[in-house]
């Protein structure tokens, strides 16, 4: 009976889970009104209902977008709502294809950004990408720091950089969570190879043998979660140096710790 209660527990909460990523991450909009009313009547790539943008900030952005597609030919478009949405009005009024971006910021949900993307943008730009860029500028965090209009304009110019350089596997840059996250998962890597490590018997220096049948957890802790993430989002030699360290640091802990607390060796002439 006790068994049949866990099992349905943990059955409600990987449900629970899984409908809060979905919703989370979800990259596309949901387009499925059409209420054409609310569009202006001239076309321009920038449509604010939610007032998310400055006056200022939203003339110079319109003015860059209608550059970036005349230099690249491809076609970013801007949309925020928060009582009533256009919905699918949009795909008529900005002539949406498959070189089109649309973002649209809407505050009522716990991530502002989502992502409706053209099949030619997939190319260059992968889903996973999207779904990064929504976590990264999109939460609610970020968004309380630095603002809905911050939250775009980051989002925006991290896309056309991008799509500048001929795409991006994942978002550049290295925020700083992140790297404490990368850091953590290094430290436990090192901690899992020393323990490893620790000798059996009397006359072993280092268990070889140990390190490599657990070389697959913590070769992904340390360089599929601890490096991977550094070197693909940034140049810079400093996250990666003090990774390093940390794994070294966690490797040293481990591997000393059951040494030093041996009881001393007890002289058999006392």
């Amino acid at each position: 009976m006790q068994q049949r209660g866990f099992k349905s527990f943990f059955s409600s909460l990987l449900a629970c889970f899984l409908s809060i990523t979905i919703f989370v991450f979800s990259p596309s909009p949901a387009l499925a009104v059409n209420n054409p009313e609310l569009l202006p009547d001239k076309v321009t790539p920038v449509v604010d209902l939610a007032n998310f943008l400055p006056d200022i900030q939203e003339e110079s952005l319109i003015q860059e977008i209608e550059n970036f597609e005349f230099d690249t030919g491809w076609r970013i478009r801007v949309l925020t709502q928060y009582d009533r949405s256009p919905g699918r009005a949009v795909i008529n009024f900005w002539g949406l294809d498959d070189k089109s971006i649309l973002l649209v910021a809407d505050s009522r949900g716990g991530n502002i950004l989502s992502f409706s993307i053209g099949d030619d943008v997939y190319e260059l730009l992968p889903r996973t990408f999207w779904i990064e860029l929504q976590a990264r500028f999109g939460n609610m965090y970020y968004v309380r720091e630095n603002g809905e209009n911050t939250s775009i304009m980051n989002a925006l110019d991290t896309v056309k950089g991008c799509l500048v350089k001929g795409g991006c596997g994942v978002v550049p840059g290295l925020p700083r969570e992140q790297w404490i996250l990368t850091l953590i998962t290094s430290i436990v890597g090192g901690l899992v190879f020393g323990f490893a490590g620790t000798p059996r018997k009397s006359d072993q220096v280092f268990a070889w043998q140990w390190v490599l049948i657990i070389s697959p957890l913590w070769g992904i802790l340390f360089i599929a979660f601890g490096i991977g993430p550094v070197v693909t989002r940034t140049s810079e030699w400093l996250p990666l140096f003090r990774n390093v360290m940390g794994f070294a640091l966690g490797v040293l802990v481990a591997y000393l710790s059951p040494l030093l607390n041996q009881p001393p060796a007890s002289n058999p002439n006392t």
